[in-house]
C-alpha cells in the first residue's frame, strides 16, 4: 500500500543541490513525486511509494545533500494520488 508525504524543508536548501540529489535518492527508491523551490526560501517535495521509502526520504530531508544546513522539516500527511516518475523543477 502506498503512502504519500509532502515535506517543506527550511534553512539553507536552495542553491546546494537538494532538489538534484533529492530527486536521485527518490528514484533510486522507486517514488514518485517531485521536489521544487519554493519563493519563500524553501523546498516542497511530495513523496508516494512504499512506507518504508518514504520514510527514508523524509529522514533523508532532515540533513540534505552535503551543502544544505537543514533548519526545519515540516511533514503533512496526504492521501496517495498514484503519480508516476519523479520531477525536480
Amino acid at each position: 500500500m502506498a503512502v504519500r508525504r509532502k515535506v517543506l524543508v527550511s534553512g539553507r536548501v536552495q542553491g546546494v543541490f537538494f532538489r538534484g540529489t533529492c530527486r536521485r535518492e527518490a528514484l533510486q527508491r522507486g517514488l514518485s513525486g517531485y521536489v521544487t523551490n519554493l519563493p519563500d526560501g524553501r523546498v516542497e517535495a511530495v513523496f508516494e511509494g512504499a512506507p518504508e521509502d518514504v520514510d527514508a526520504l523524509v529522514r533523508w530531508c532532515h540533513r540534505g545533500p552535503d551543502l544544505a544546513r537543514v533548519d526545519g522539516v515540516e511533514v503533512i500527511e496526504e492521501e496517495p494520488e498514484g503519480l508516476r516518475g519523479f520531477d525536480a523543477y
